[in-house]
């Protein structure tokens, strides 16, 4: 584990339908650490190696503390067990369900119905794991503020190493790259008959993932950590 660049915990899909096709979709299993051929679907306006380019190297997964760099003094395996003592205390979470949808320019799986559990799992998530993150170098913090922060997204930034974290954290799936709205519509309907089939209802999450960076930036499958509260 020494060898990885950067952390972060995810949510991953348990292993099946729906974590196969998000793999081979975006080209990169990260639970296998491996690439995967993508599928063959009709209608696509780009070839799905351009579409999911920009997610392919950090798997199909919902973000829940963002990756980090290892702050000075702490090593990964002190790290794996500091993950699996909070998921152990945290209790798992059911939401609705999941659905396809356009995040402004990508399309991505998010929830259905109140998000609160799951936003207060990922609030305790970022937090309980802080003490192991190293601060953003600047050059990171200029390319946040290049996309425009509100004020206190620009805090989060500060206080924890990311923007969209905290009361601005909104879980999601994502599909795909930035994509014109043609292309966002036309891709969206061209994978819904192979995905929708396979969308959890309702959506229950019951272990998160630690998964690390390689040298080439994508990520692996460390550990399943069960939710344990």
């Amino acid at each position: 584990m020494q060898d990885h660049r950067r952390f972060a915990l995810y949510y991953l899909c348990p292993p099946g339908p729906l974590a196969d096709f998000g793999a081979a979709w975006l080209g990169w299993d990260v639970a296998e650490g491996r690439a995967v051929a993508h599928p063959d679907i009709a209608g696509l306006p780009e070839p799905a190696a351009e579409i999911t380019a920009t997610p392919r190297k950090y798997g199909f997964h919902g973000t829940i503390k963002p990756p980090f760099r290892l702050s000075e003094g702490r090593s990964a395996e002190g790290l794996l067990a500091e993950a699996r003592a909070l998921c152990a205390r945290l209790a798992p979470v059911e939401l609705e369900g999941l659905t396809l949808a356009r995040l402004g320019h990508f399309l991505a799986l998010t929830p259905a119905g109140g998000t609160e559990a799951l936003s207060s799992l990922a609030a305790a998530c970022v937090e309980g794991l802080d003490d192991f993150r190293a601060p953003a170098p600047e050059a990171e913090l200029a390319r946040r503020r290049a996309r425009g922060l509100t004020p206190r997204q620009e805090e989060n930034l500060l206080r924890w190493g990311y923007p969209y974290v905290m009361q601005d954290f909104r879980f999601h799936m994502t599909l795909s790259g930035r994509l014109a709205p043609e292309a966002l519509d036309a891709t969206a309907k061209a994978i819904a008959p192979h995905l929708t089939p396979h969308l959890p209802a309702p959506f229950r999450i019951g272990a998160l993932a630690l998964v690390g960076a390689d040298a080439a930036d994508r990520f692996h499958l460390i550990e399943r950590l069960p939710l344990g509260g």
